[in-house]
């Protein structure tokens, strides 16, 4: 197994989580946009939304990115901080504005969904590795990131590039894919999120977005067969469920196996590299749970927070599964990008449930309010 890093280091906390972060407008009723006359204020951020859950959580988490110098960007850092995240490596830029952007209330897959972003040249598209704390970054057990941090900029890709890199002592690498073709400015954004995904421990990327990016079909297999190299690869295939792989225990990491005994890097397929013909991995399937579902947005920084949660306390993969559903499924009944997670014991409880009545679980608005102490039946019912 793919240990975290040290508990008992300086400073160390469970997550640290590298992105940007932007306030949100949520629309007050359906419609386009041209006809919602007014909007509430969230915050939204991939990276950032694991953070604040996994704090919500219990966990220590930490949140490295950079905001204006403005009132946007006082909210972000006072609201993330809210959360109990810490905030203190958060650099403000007095030259660039804190991102924005305004959604529509529908499902994002459907044709009828509209998102108009502002973040053109944010202060976080000015992230670099000389302009963050990279001993505050790595001072986690995980260190969480994901393509959309990539796409920002080149001084973004370099910073990300450098904390993928092969180097003894790093801290488990988390890297969800999150391919955004929209934020791309060339054609290599497929190519360049391959590179960072083989770089990393622990990938989640959907079934649909590997199509999308790299134009693999024929299921988590034929991903898995494509991107071999992280310990752990977790193919999300939306509300069927999701499968994680893992290479058997006593496999290295991607970042420990690229690293030769003398501490230089190997590259992929060199002799002294153990990862270049990787032991089969082991597949492990979890159904999605039965939702009501009222958005879908931020689900799956969600589902990934509920699985590095779970991976957090050493739990085995199907639990690890159905914690990363359970905590997604607390955002896919609420209405914003954040919602807080089940109490740890309501959620182990659940997680706990034998097939048959994790195969009829339902769960609807409120669900992680109800008293843990009444049983399954309370949030349940047969689909």
């Amino acid at each position: 197994m793919t240990a975290t890093g040290a508990r008992n280091a300086p400073d160390v906390v469970d997550v640290v989580a590298l992105g940007e972060s932007m306030v949100t407008f949520l629309p007050s009723r359906p419609g386009r946009l041209a006809d919602v006359p007014s909007f509430d204020r969230g915050i939204g951020g991939a990276e950032s939304n694991v953070a604040c859950v996994l704090a919500a959580a219990g966990h220590t988490a930490r949140w490295v990115g950079r905001v204006g110098a403005d009132g946007f960007g006082d909210h972000l850092v006072e609201a993330i901080g809210g959360y109990g995240v810490d905030v203190s490596h958060v650099r403000r830029d007095p030259r660039r504005p804190t991102g924005i952007y305004f959604r529509t209330a529908g499902d994002r897959s459907t044709d009828a969904h509209e998102v108009a972003y502002y973040r053109a040249g944010s202060a976080a598209s000015a992230m670099s590795p000389a302009g963050v704390d990279l001993d505050a970054l790595r001072a986690g057990r995980v260190l969480h990131l994901s393509g959309i941090t990539a796409a920002l900029s080149s001084d973004c890709l370099d910073l990300l590039r450098e904390l993928t890199a092969p180097r003894p002592g790093r801290p488990l690498i988390s890297f969800d894919v999150n391919h955004r073709p929209g934020l791309w400015r060339d054609t290599h954004g497929p190519e360049v999120l391959l590179d960072l995904a083989r770089g990393a421990d622990l990938v989640f990327v959907g079934e649909d977005e590997a199509e999308e990016a790299w134009g693999i079909t024929g299921g988590p297999t034929r991903i898995r067969q494509a991107l071999p190299e992280p310990q752990t690869l977790v193919v999300k295939q939306g509300a069927r469920g999701a499968v994680a792989f893992r290479h058997p225990a006593g496999s290295c990491a991607a970042g420990a196996a690229r690293v030769g005994a003398d501490g230089t890097p190997q590259a992929p397929g060199s002799a002294t590299n153990p990862r270049s013909a990787p032991a089969p991995a082991q597949a492990t399937f979890e159904p999605a749970l039965h939702v009501d579902v009222v958005a879908t947005t931020g689900a799956g920084d969600a589902f990934a927070a509920g699985f590095l949660s779970a991976t957090l306390r050493d739990l085995p993969v199907r639990d690890r599964l159905r914690h990363g559903h359970l905590t997604a499924a607390a955002v896919l009944t609420a209405p914003g990008d954040l919602a807080a997670p089940p109490a740890r014991a309501h959620a182990d409880r659940l997680a706990a449930l034998d097939d048959t009545a994790w195969g009829t679980l339902r769960l609807g608005p409120g669900w992680t309010r109800a008293d843990e102490h009444e049983g399954p039946e309370k949030e349940a019912r047969t689909p």
